[in-house]
């Protein structure tokens, strides 16, 4: 049951902000620099003769204010930035397993959190050092055709409700790349907390919330809310090697995808089946070598797909990616193996081969497209529907390879500073339902508006019209379509 302590929480944070620059028009295009207007509002949350909170409000309302446009950008080492962030989730073409490329700076502006800590001992250590804290809290809604579970449409899963989606925590220090005189060294932690955690937990790592709790009348198994350590690596930064290269050891995100599973870092609210019945983390180690400005390599060992290598369920298994940009910058392709080692299913043994092709058609209007097979071997246990047999009574998944395939396509446009659309079309084949429980084609076909209220507040309405083809997917088994109408908020702390 939905929390309502922490429902109301949630509304207060989101609208407490709002409610202060809904009177006023507010540009967030240079929103990333640090230099504000020269105003007793502008400045207050820097004042140390006032409380914690008092400069913490302080910060949310300083960032509600334009910043200078003529404010110098940080240097870079490489090609300008592809696309605006804001509106865009990101300014850079996509590369997996870092924070930024390679030669691309740390262009966070200070959040609230970092701002009001400014005064403490604490917070004056972390500028010294170069360390950053900040979150976010999403809560959602949606609006179903189904009525038990909206799957295999991900993150929000139970249909018709107000969800907690995440609480993410997070501490890290970038290594410095655009520089190349120097070793520089980083980490990174992220805790999550919400609902989301049913998708990011990795077999090993409090695992069981996820798989040894009862899921009585629930769309998915486990406790409905848990928590998640899920990001956690340190860094290595070698400006010697090529133009640099990064070594990352630890738990990190998997590669090649266009989605993540941070809500800020996408393009829309809801995820794409491809995404939804992919990989979504490993723990290794993966280096990140900067060829030139134009080639990118990546070569590492993990410990299979959402599995901790202390699990019995892990493979060791290799991964390999190149990211090539063209001169124009108008392009990008990133071919990747996210998952190789030819071994049996375990607890998600994938073997994974993505493909991501970008294309730029002006500053403000690009598309993404991933395409990617994937496989198991000797899956154990039946899907829950193929065609020509009752529901829940498929027979065994056949011996040999089980695979997958999809494409999906993101088509975005900057409308202005402030806000962006995202039309998303994907295509699915999950041959024999070891991937989403149903040997069925899948399509799915959303739009969706990002719009930044300010630099540390967004919404995002959407609409997803999706359908199965060979067998009814949906509601669990009873329905071939599904319509949602879904909107959340981010605000960033």
């Amino acid at each position: 049951m939905f929390s309502k302590k922490a429902l109301v929480t949630s509304i207060l944070l989101t609208v407490g902000p709002m409610s202060q620059v809904l009177a006023q028009s507010t540009n967030v295009s240079t929103m990333p620099t640090s230099s504000l207007p020269a105003s007793p509002a502008a400045t207050l949350s820097g004042d140390c003769t006032h409380g914690f909170f008092t400069r913490l409000m302080a910060a949310y309302r300083e960032d509600a204010q334009p910043s200078d446009p003529n404010a110098p950008a940080p240097a870079r080492r490489g090609m300008d930035s592809p696309f605006d962030s804001p509106p865009f989730p990101n300014s850079e073409w996509q590369l997996g397993g870092v924070d930024e490329p390679i030669g691309v700076p740390d262009t966070n502006s200070p959040y609230p959190l970092e701002k009001a800590l400014g005064c403490t001992k604490f917070g004056q250590w972390m500028q010294l050092n170069r360390i950053e804290m900040y979150g976010w809290i999403n809560p959602s809604a949606n609006i179903s055709s189904s009525s038990f579970t909206n799957y295999p449409l991900s993150y929000a899963t139970r249909p018709n409700r107000v969800e907690f989606d995440q609480f993410l925590f997070r501490i890290e220090r970038l290594p410095d790349t655009v520089q190349t005189d120097h070793i520089d060294w980083g980490f990174h932690f992220d805790n999550l907390w919400g609902y989301d955690y049913h998708y990011t937990t990795m077999k090993g790592v409090f695992s069981n919330q996820l798989l040894n709790n009862s899921s009585v009348n629930q769309p998915l198994p486990g406790k409905v809310y848990g928590d998640d350590p899920m990001i956690w690596y340190v860094d290595l930064y070698i400006p010697w090697i090529a133009q640099g290269m990064q070594i990352t050891a630890g738990r990190y995100l998997s590669l090649p995808d266009i989605e993540a599973q941070f809500s800020p870092e996408n393009y829309l609210l809801t995820h794409s089946i491809l995404y939804t019945a992919d990989a979504y983390t490993n723990v290794g180690i993966i280096t990140t070598t900067k060829l030139n400005n134009r080639w990118t390599l990546q070569l590492g060992i993990h410990g299979g797909d959402d599995s901790a290598p202390w699990n019995s369920s892990s493979r060791a298994s290799l991964q390999a990616c190149v990211r090539w940009v063209s001169a124009s910058n108008n392009d990008m392709l990133y071919p990747c193996v996210e998952s190789y080692n030819n071994d049996k299913q375990t607890y998600n043994n994938l073997q994974e081969f993505v493909t991501t092709w970008g294309h730029r058609f002006s500053h403000r209007v690009h598309m993404l497209t991933e395409a990617y097979y994937i496989y198991v071997k000797d899956q154990p246990g039946a899907p829950m529907g193929v065609p020509g047999y009752p529901l829940g009574q498929a027979p065994n998944f056949p011996i040999g390879n089980n695979p997958a395939y999809g494409v999906v396509n993101y088509f975005n446009i900057e409308l202005n500073p402030n806000n962006m659309i995202s039309i998303r079309n994907e295509f699915y084949d999950d041959k024999q339902g070891q991937r989403t429980g149903f040997a069925t084609r899948y399509s799915s076909h959303t739009i969706g508006l990002t719009h930044w209220v300010t630099q540390d507040l967004e919404i995002r309405p959407e609409l997803r019209y999706e359908r199965a083809y060979d067998f009814p997917a949906y509601n669990g088994g009873k329905k071939n379509y599904q319509v949602t109408a879904l909107i959340d908020a981010i605000l960033h702390y």
